[in-house]
């Protein structure tokens, strides 16, 4: 049986033979599509699993796009992109190339052709749906990868959590050095010399003073141990894990970019291979060259290499595009639940700043009440009796002198 001509090596005569490669025309395989990512991205979601099969990314027929524009079309866009360079003037293929675009070496849909999308998780503000791009650097003319900013956020949120977790340490200098002060001038021995009634209930106000210097050493002691020690403790080595999450973020994406180097200078090379077949085909048939029907096919053979060389280069951006998307999914999830799990702990520890602030009210305020309870008996008669009997001269009255 004669082996079956592959479409880029069909050259026919000068008006109805073109130089014509593309992908679409290779023989179909059936495999998974990488469009099959949004139905595992959404299991991921459900299940809570990594997602670590990784599929081709190549999209079968017209399928629609999902999870955030990552339809890896690149293979279709670089053998179009040929087409057109080489003067192929299908509509078809002219669309299917204006569906994709690559930024800093990611495939995007095209926004002119951009078809509706389903976000991984509608309604939520997920950091999974909302940090694929780059943005901008305000500090320079440069990007930041959406991971990058992701990261900035969590050691943002671990430099607050330090930042509470010092202001309390000074809440906490505050509290014993009240209580030092309050328990020094209970000490005081000003007004110490009032009697009576009145005598008791100052020299109780004194001791509240002793009391409440205590109640505030044990609201420092608490805060120390149950406030600012956790809010200190917590994560002590988060700054290491968000380095090597970063570094695998960025490895990944350093290989995207190393594939997509990768499938142009293919596709360069492609290129050049097919006008060097075109030209000589031209020279043959309007007899300008004495090139044989064996040079033919070897500037075939050449050019069909290079065609193949380029679908391997796009398999390799695709598969190396999927494993970053699954690793993105995966890992914007993760630092998502540690950004809940660190509002959450502060939320309540500070709920437990407010009980002990609470509890400390309710003691100092028991610190008081026998104060109160002395200074609803203080009776000024009554003193003054006490003081006339301890201290009385005498009660007769002076009377008029005789003569």
């Amino acid at each position: 049986m004669p082996r079956r001509s592959r479409p880029w090596e069909e050259i026919g005569d000068q008006h109805s033979r073109s130089l014509e490669w593309s992908p679409l025309h290779r023989e179909r395989r059936a495999r998974p599509s990488s469009f099959h990512l949004a139905g595992r991205a959404t299991c991921l979601l459900k299940a809570g699993v990594t997602m670590s099969t990784r599929p081709p990314m190549r999209p079968p027929g017209n399928a629609p796009a999902l999870l955030l524009g990552f339809q890896p079309a690149l293979a279709l866009t670089g053998a179009l992109c040929l087409q057109q360079n080489l003067g192929s003037s299908s509509p078809s293929k002219k669309q299917s190339k204006e569906n994709t675009m690559t930024i800093n070496c990611v495939t995007f849909p095209h926004p002119d052709t951009m078809p509706e999308q389903q976000l991984l998780k509608p309604t939520e503000w997920s950091y999974c749906d909302y940090f694929w791009a780059d943005k901008k650097d305000p500090q320079g003319n440069g990007t930041v990868a959406g991971f990058e900013l992701l990261l900035q956020k969590q050691l943002k949120g671990k430099q607050m959590q330090k930042e509470m977790s010092e202001f309390i340490r000074e809440r906490i200098k505050i509290e014993e050095e009240y209580a030092k002060n309050l328990a020094k001038l209970s000490q005081n021995s000003l007004a110490a010399q009032e009697e009576g009634s009145l005598g008791e209930a100052w020299a109780q106000v004194k001791k509240s003073l002793a009391d409440e210097a205590e109640v505030h050493l044990k609201f420092s002691a608490k805060l120390h141990s149950e406030v600012e020690k956790p809010l200190m403790n917590f994560r002590e080595n988060f700054k290491k894990d968000m380095k090597k999450c970063d570094h695998h973020i960025a490895d990944l994406r350093k290989q995207l970019a190393s594939r997509y180097a990768s499938v142009e200078k293919a596709r360069k090379a492609l290129t050049e291979r097919q006008r060097d077949l075109e030209m000589k085909t031209q020279q043959l048939e309007i007899k300008l060259s004495n090139k044989t029907e064996e040079d033919i096919k070897k500037a075939r053979r050449k050019s069909t290499q290079a065609g193949d060389d380029l679908m391997r280069c796009v398999d390799l951006y695709n598969q190396a595009q999927s494993k970053w998307f699954e690793e993105m999914v995966t890992t914007t999830l993760e630092l998502e639940r540690l950004e809940v799990e660190r509002v959450e702990m502060i939320r309540q520890h500070l709920c437990q700043y407010t009980q002990l602030r609470h509890e400390t009210d309710m003691f100092n305020q028991s610190t008081v009440e026998p104060v109160d309870q002395l200074l609803r008996k203080v009776d000024p008669a009554k003193d003054r009796e006490l003081w006339v009997r301890e201290h009385k001269t005498g009660n007769i009255r002076p009377v008029d002198m005789e003569i």
